[in-house]
């Protein structure tokens, strides 16, 4: 399997950025790291493996990300407001920094890039691709949050409402979103297990505004033994990839 390591000064976040590119053929697929997590967890927790499968048979390019979760959400140091701020600086590098690399480097040039992630890897996925459908044609979620009170509570303000998911896709009408959400692939996995009570509520909450709203979404719950862990998500991306890009069903003759 190709592999190539990246990193350079971003101009966004006026620090170095590092990531990591699977594979030379297929999709691109951006992959988010878990909450503080690095570019270099999707290989080292085994996620890489269980996928490998569709990067050897040439369908997809994984590109790992790294995050900066400790100085923007997760950052308790500082008041929301602050945090949200950092956050918006990530927006801009993800968008205006390793966007361009990807399309630059995909096989695929024309087409839109799958995203993924497990927990606030999840969150991330989904929030870049409701604000970017432009850009992203297919997300994955992975035991994920769709709103910040985990990490700010109940303070709002216009940066942290539209990157919470729950609030600004309940009061969204702009056809110019909606259409594109209704032409994507939009998956939802949660488990019953532990650590996951409220990723359901999450889930449940987002499936209700998509359905309300008319957007096909594959919000898929598993069992009272599947947790918040890394064993599950080994099992679930690979699951959905195989739908994703399972070969088409031959015409009756």
């Amino acid at each position: 399997m190709q592999s190539e390591y990246h990193s350079w000064y971003s101009k966004a976040l006026h620090q170095d950025m590092a990531f990591k590119v699977y594979g030379n053929a297929g999709k691109p697929a951006l992959v988010f790291p878990t909450e503080g997590g690095r570019f270099f967890d999707f290989e080292d927790f085994g996620m890489l493996g269980a996928c490998r499968q569709f990067v050897d048979e040439g369908k997809v390019t994984f590109y790992a990300a790294d995050s900066i979760d400790n100085q923007s959400w997760a950052n308790a140091k500082i008041p929301p407001a602050e945090r949200a701020r950092r956050h918006e600086d990530y927006h801009r590098y993800i968008i205006d920094e390793v966007v361009p690399f990807i399309r630059q480097n995909s096989s695929e040039k024309k087409s839109g890039i799958l995203v993924t992630g497990a927990s606030m890897g999840g969150y991330h996925a989904a929030n870049f691709f409701f604000r970017q459908p432009d850009i992203f044609d297919t997300v994955i979620t992975l035991s994920a949050m769709f709103q910040l009170r985990q990490f700010i509570g109940s303070y709002m303000d216009q940066t942290v409402y539209f990157n919470s998911p729950l609030h600004y896709l309940a009061n969204l009408t702009d056809l110019w979103y909606l259409d594109r959400y209704r032409l994507a692939r939009i998956i939802v996995c949660v488990g019953h297990g532990n650590w996951e009570t409220p990723m359901i509520a999450d889930a449940c909450a987002l499936k209700n505004i998509l359905d309300d709203k008319e957007v096909p979404c594959w919000v898929d719950f598993w069992g009272y033994d599947v947790s918040h862990d890394w064993q599950w998500w080994r099992k679930q991306l690979p699951y959905f990839l195989k739908h994703i890009f399972r070969a088409p069903e031959k015409e009756a003759t």
